[in-house]
């Protein structure tokens, strides 16, 4: 699979080290581990085919912009990078529920704060590939899942691959829902147009989780957005005018996607957001939720993929 590039592969067992990190997995002028913001840990590449960040917090990608092109992914300003707080952008993890749960338990899952561990790093002509691990702690078990084990692959190079695998590793079925939350850039949200849904049924979160289907072909941005789309599998395009680009999400294994806008309203509700950084975003997520969501048999194993590239400037 990467027979003409070096690899490097080893799986470290407890709490890995930024020291341990480096001896094991630096990849020379390509990949290094570092403290990133509020000292938590990530890995910065800078590979021939572009540039990326992530977390291992949350196993959290914050960064990727392809060369030649603008940086895809919205960052705010004020996200909180802080153990047990979610980051506010790139693209956050969501395992094993989708939104609040009933019973309590962290918004969207315990994954996108959990400090995941780096199991494998290579390149691959332009690319390079990324392998994060994360099995059951006390969080998870307190939450009721204990018998689980999840392998996030992350691509950077010229388009940006998103690989999330989940096992059951236990006696029983299990039930999940998971996302990729990705947020991207965009020059002006009003300026935009969401293509590859027009015809699809979909959840109105703003208007009392009424079932609706889209009749128009491309989705603008008039107030806050928040549709999960169902029983779809569909490739989304980003259309941005002023930024002169598309942005194209292809997906395997998935069959909703989430578009997302908090607009000004839900804005000023975010102490992790400015109060005008709704107009530089939009999230088109890689989902499987609700009735979409993943039941596995004992043994069983499922993955989900999201592609992602630019097309223009």
């Amino acid at each position: 699979m990467f027979g003409l590039c070096p690899i490097q592969a080893v799986t470290l067992a407890g709490m890995q080290t930024l020291t341990e990190l480096n001896e094991n997995f630096a990849i020379p002028g390509v990949l290094g581990f570092e403290e990133g913001n509020g000292g938590l840990i990530c890995a910065r590449v800078t590979g021939a085919g572009g540039t990326g960040t992530i977390y291992l917090h949350g196993a959290h990608v914050t960064h990727w912009q392809p060369v030649g092109a603008e940086t895809v992914l919205f960052l705010s300003e004020h996200s909180k990078f802080e153990d047990g707080k979610a980051i506010r952008g790139g693209v956050p993890l969501i395992f094993p529920w989708f939104g609040a749960r009933e019973g309590g338990g962290p918004v969207h899952g315990f994954a996108r704060t959990a400090m995941w561990e780096v199991a494998f790093a290579a390149v691959s002509g332009d690319e390079v590939h990324l392998t994060l691990t994360l099995g059951p702690s006390e969080v998870s078990r307190a939450a009721g899942y204990d018998r689980f084990r999840l392998a996030y692959e992350v691509v950077f190079g010229r388009e940006l691959t998103l690989r999330l695998s989940v096992a059951n590793q236990g006696e029983k079925p299990l039930t999940f829902e998971e996302g990729m939350h990705s947020y991207f850039e965009v020059s002006d949200v009003e300026s935009v147009g969401v293509e590859g849904l027009g015809g699809t049924e979909y959840v109105d979160k703003v208007d009392d989780f009424k079932r609706k289907r889209q009749s128009e072909a491309v989705l603008r941005f008039t107030g806050t957005v928040d549709r999960p789309y169902l029983n779809t599998e569909a490739a989304v395009t980003v259309e941005d005018v002023g930024m002169k680009r598309k942005i194209v999400v292809a997906k395997k294994g998935s069959k909703t996607t989430v578009v997302w806008n908090p607009w000004t309203e839900v804005t000023a509700t975010l102490n992790d957001m400015g109060a005008e950084e709704w107009r530089k975003m939009v999230c088109v997520e890689t989902v499987n939720a609700m009735e979409n969501s993943v039941t596995l048999q004992p043994s069983e194993a499922h993955t989900m993929e999201a592609k992602i590239s630019v097309v223009g400037a």
